[in-house]
């Protein structure tokens, strides 16, 4: 019986999260393995081992995988970094797609598998910072699949946009800024508040079986995080030139306090240009 297999992986936040999905083109609903462990930062250390568990317990292996998907971001840079490579590695050495998933787009499959009524969602995560990541989506039944209303972000808690209609909050951000969110006049509207809808490698691997299905893939060189707080995520070229620039001022400030010093010696406080 010919059946897909599809590897997802998701390091964004202090979870190590794998899951491996099986399912027959007539099935109702695939067949799943899931590891979901808190590792804290070394989740780069038990990711690998977790995939190996994964598929001795299911009896596959990886050449039975049809797509390697994972946690795109926003979340922890490190651990999207993380996810982004092993996802990379795996998909390059088995010649396979890859299915970037949003971890805010996990947030609102998780609360409408968990809730069949959350069909619009509103996914907040606490981005650090006095910040929120956020996006705002809406389930499309015709399609079987979500439609972004508003894309990824970054913002403050009170800058956040709420739909102007019954929602969902989904996310660890009403945890973390409690009243600033949910004690506000336009978060009324709620529904309901899933704070435990929150990046998972088992709604992530459902909602990229549907992205895999469609044809929204990338090849392996083409996968990437997807920061969102871009100013904090330097590349190297922006961290050398911040850093070259920090030498020259520190420089430029040594060579005026050395002026400064030579014309006090001389009796003069204040060194005049044009003087010798």
């Amino acid at each position: 019986m010919t059946q897909t297999v599809l590897l997802a992986l998701d390091t964004s936040t202090e979870f190590c999260s794998v899951a491996l999905l099986a399912t027959a083109v007539d099935a109702d609903e695939p067949r799943a393995w899931v590891r979901h462990e808190e590792t804290g930062a070394v989740s780069s250390t038990r990711l690998l081992p977790a995939i190996r568990e994964l598929f001795a317990e299911a009896g596959l292996t990886l050449a039975d995988c049809n797509a390697i998907a994972f946690g795109s971001g926003p979340g922890s840079f490190t651990g999207l970094r993380t996810a982004t490579g092993v996802a990379q590695g795996l998909a390059f050495g088995l010649d396979l797609p890859v299915v970037p998933v949003s971890t805010l787009l996990v947030c609102a499959e998780s609360a409408r598998r968990r809730d069949p009524g959350a069909t619009r969602v509103l996914a907040a995560l606490d981005a650090r910072m006095d910040e929120i990541y956020w996006a705002d989506y809406a389930w499309d039944d015709a399609q079987g699949e979500w439609r972004v209303v508003h894309g990824a972000s970054l913002d403050t808690p009170e800058r956040l946009l709420f739909p102007d209609q019954p929602f969902t909050l989904a996310g660890n951000a009403a945890a973390a800024f409690g009243p600033r969110l949910v004690g506000t006049a336009a978060a009324a509207a709620a529904r309901s508040v899933d704070r435990d809808a929150l990046p998972h490698a088992l709604p992530l691997a459902h909602a990229a079986l549907r992205a895999f299905r469609a044809g929204r893939t990338v090849p392996a060189d083409q996968a990437a995080p997807e920061y969102v707080r871009n100013k904090v995520a330097q590349t190297t070229a922006e961290r050398m030139a911040e850093k070259a620039a920090k030498a020259t001022q520190a420089t430029e400030a040594a060579e005026s306090a050395n002026a400064r010093r030579t014309a006090a010696r001389e009796g003069d406080p204040q060194p005049r240009e044009g003087r010798p």
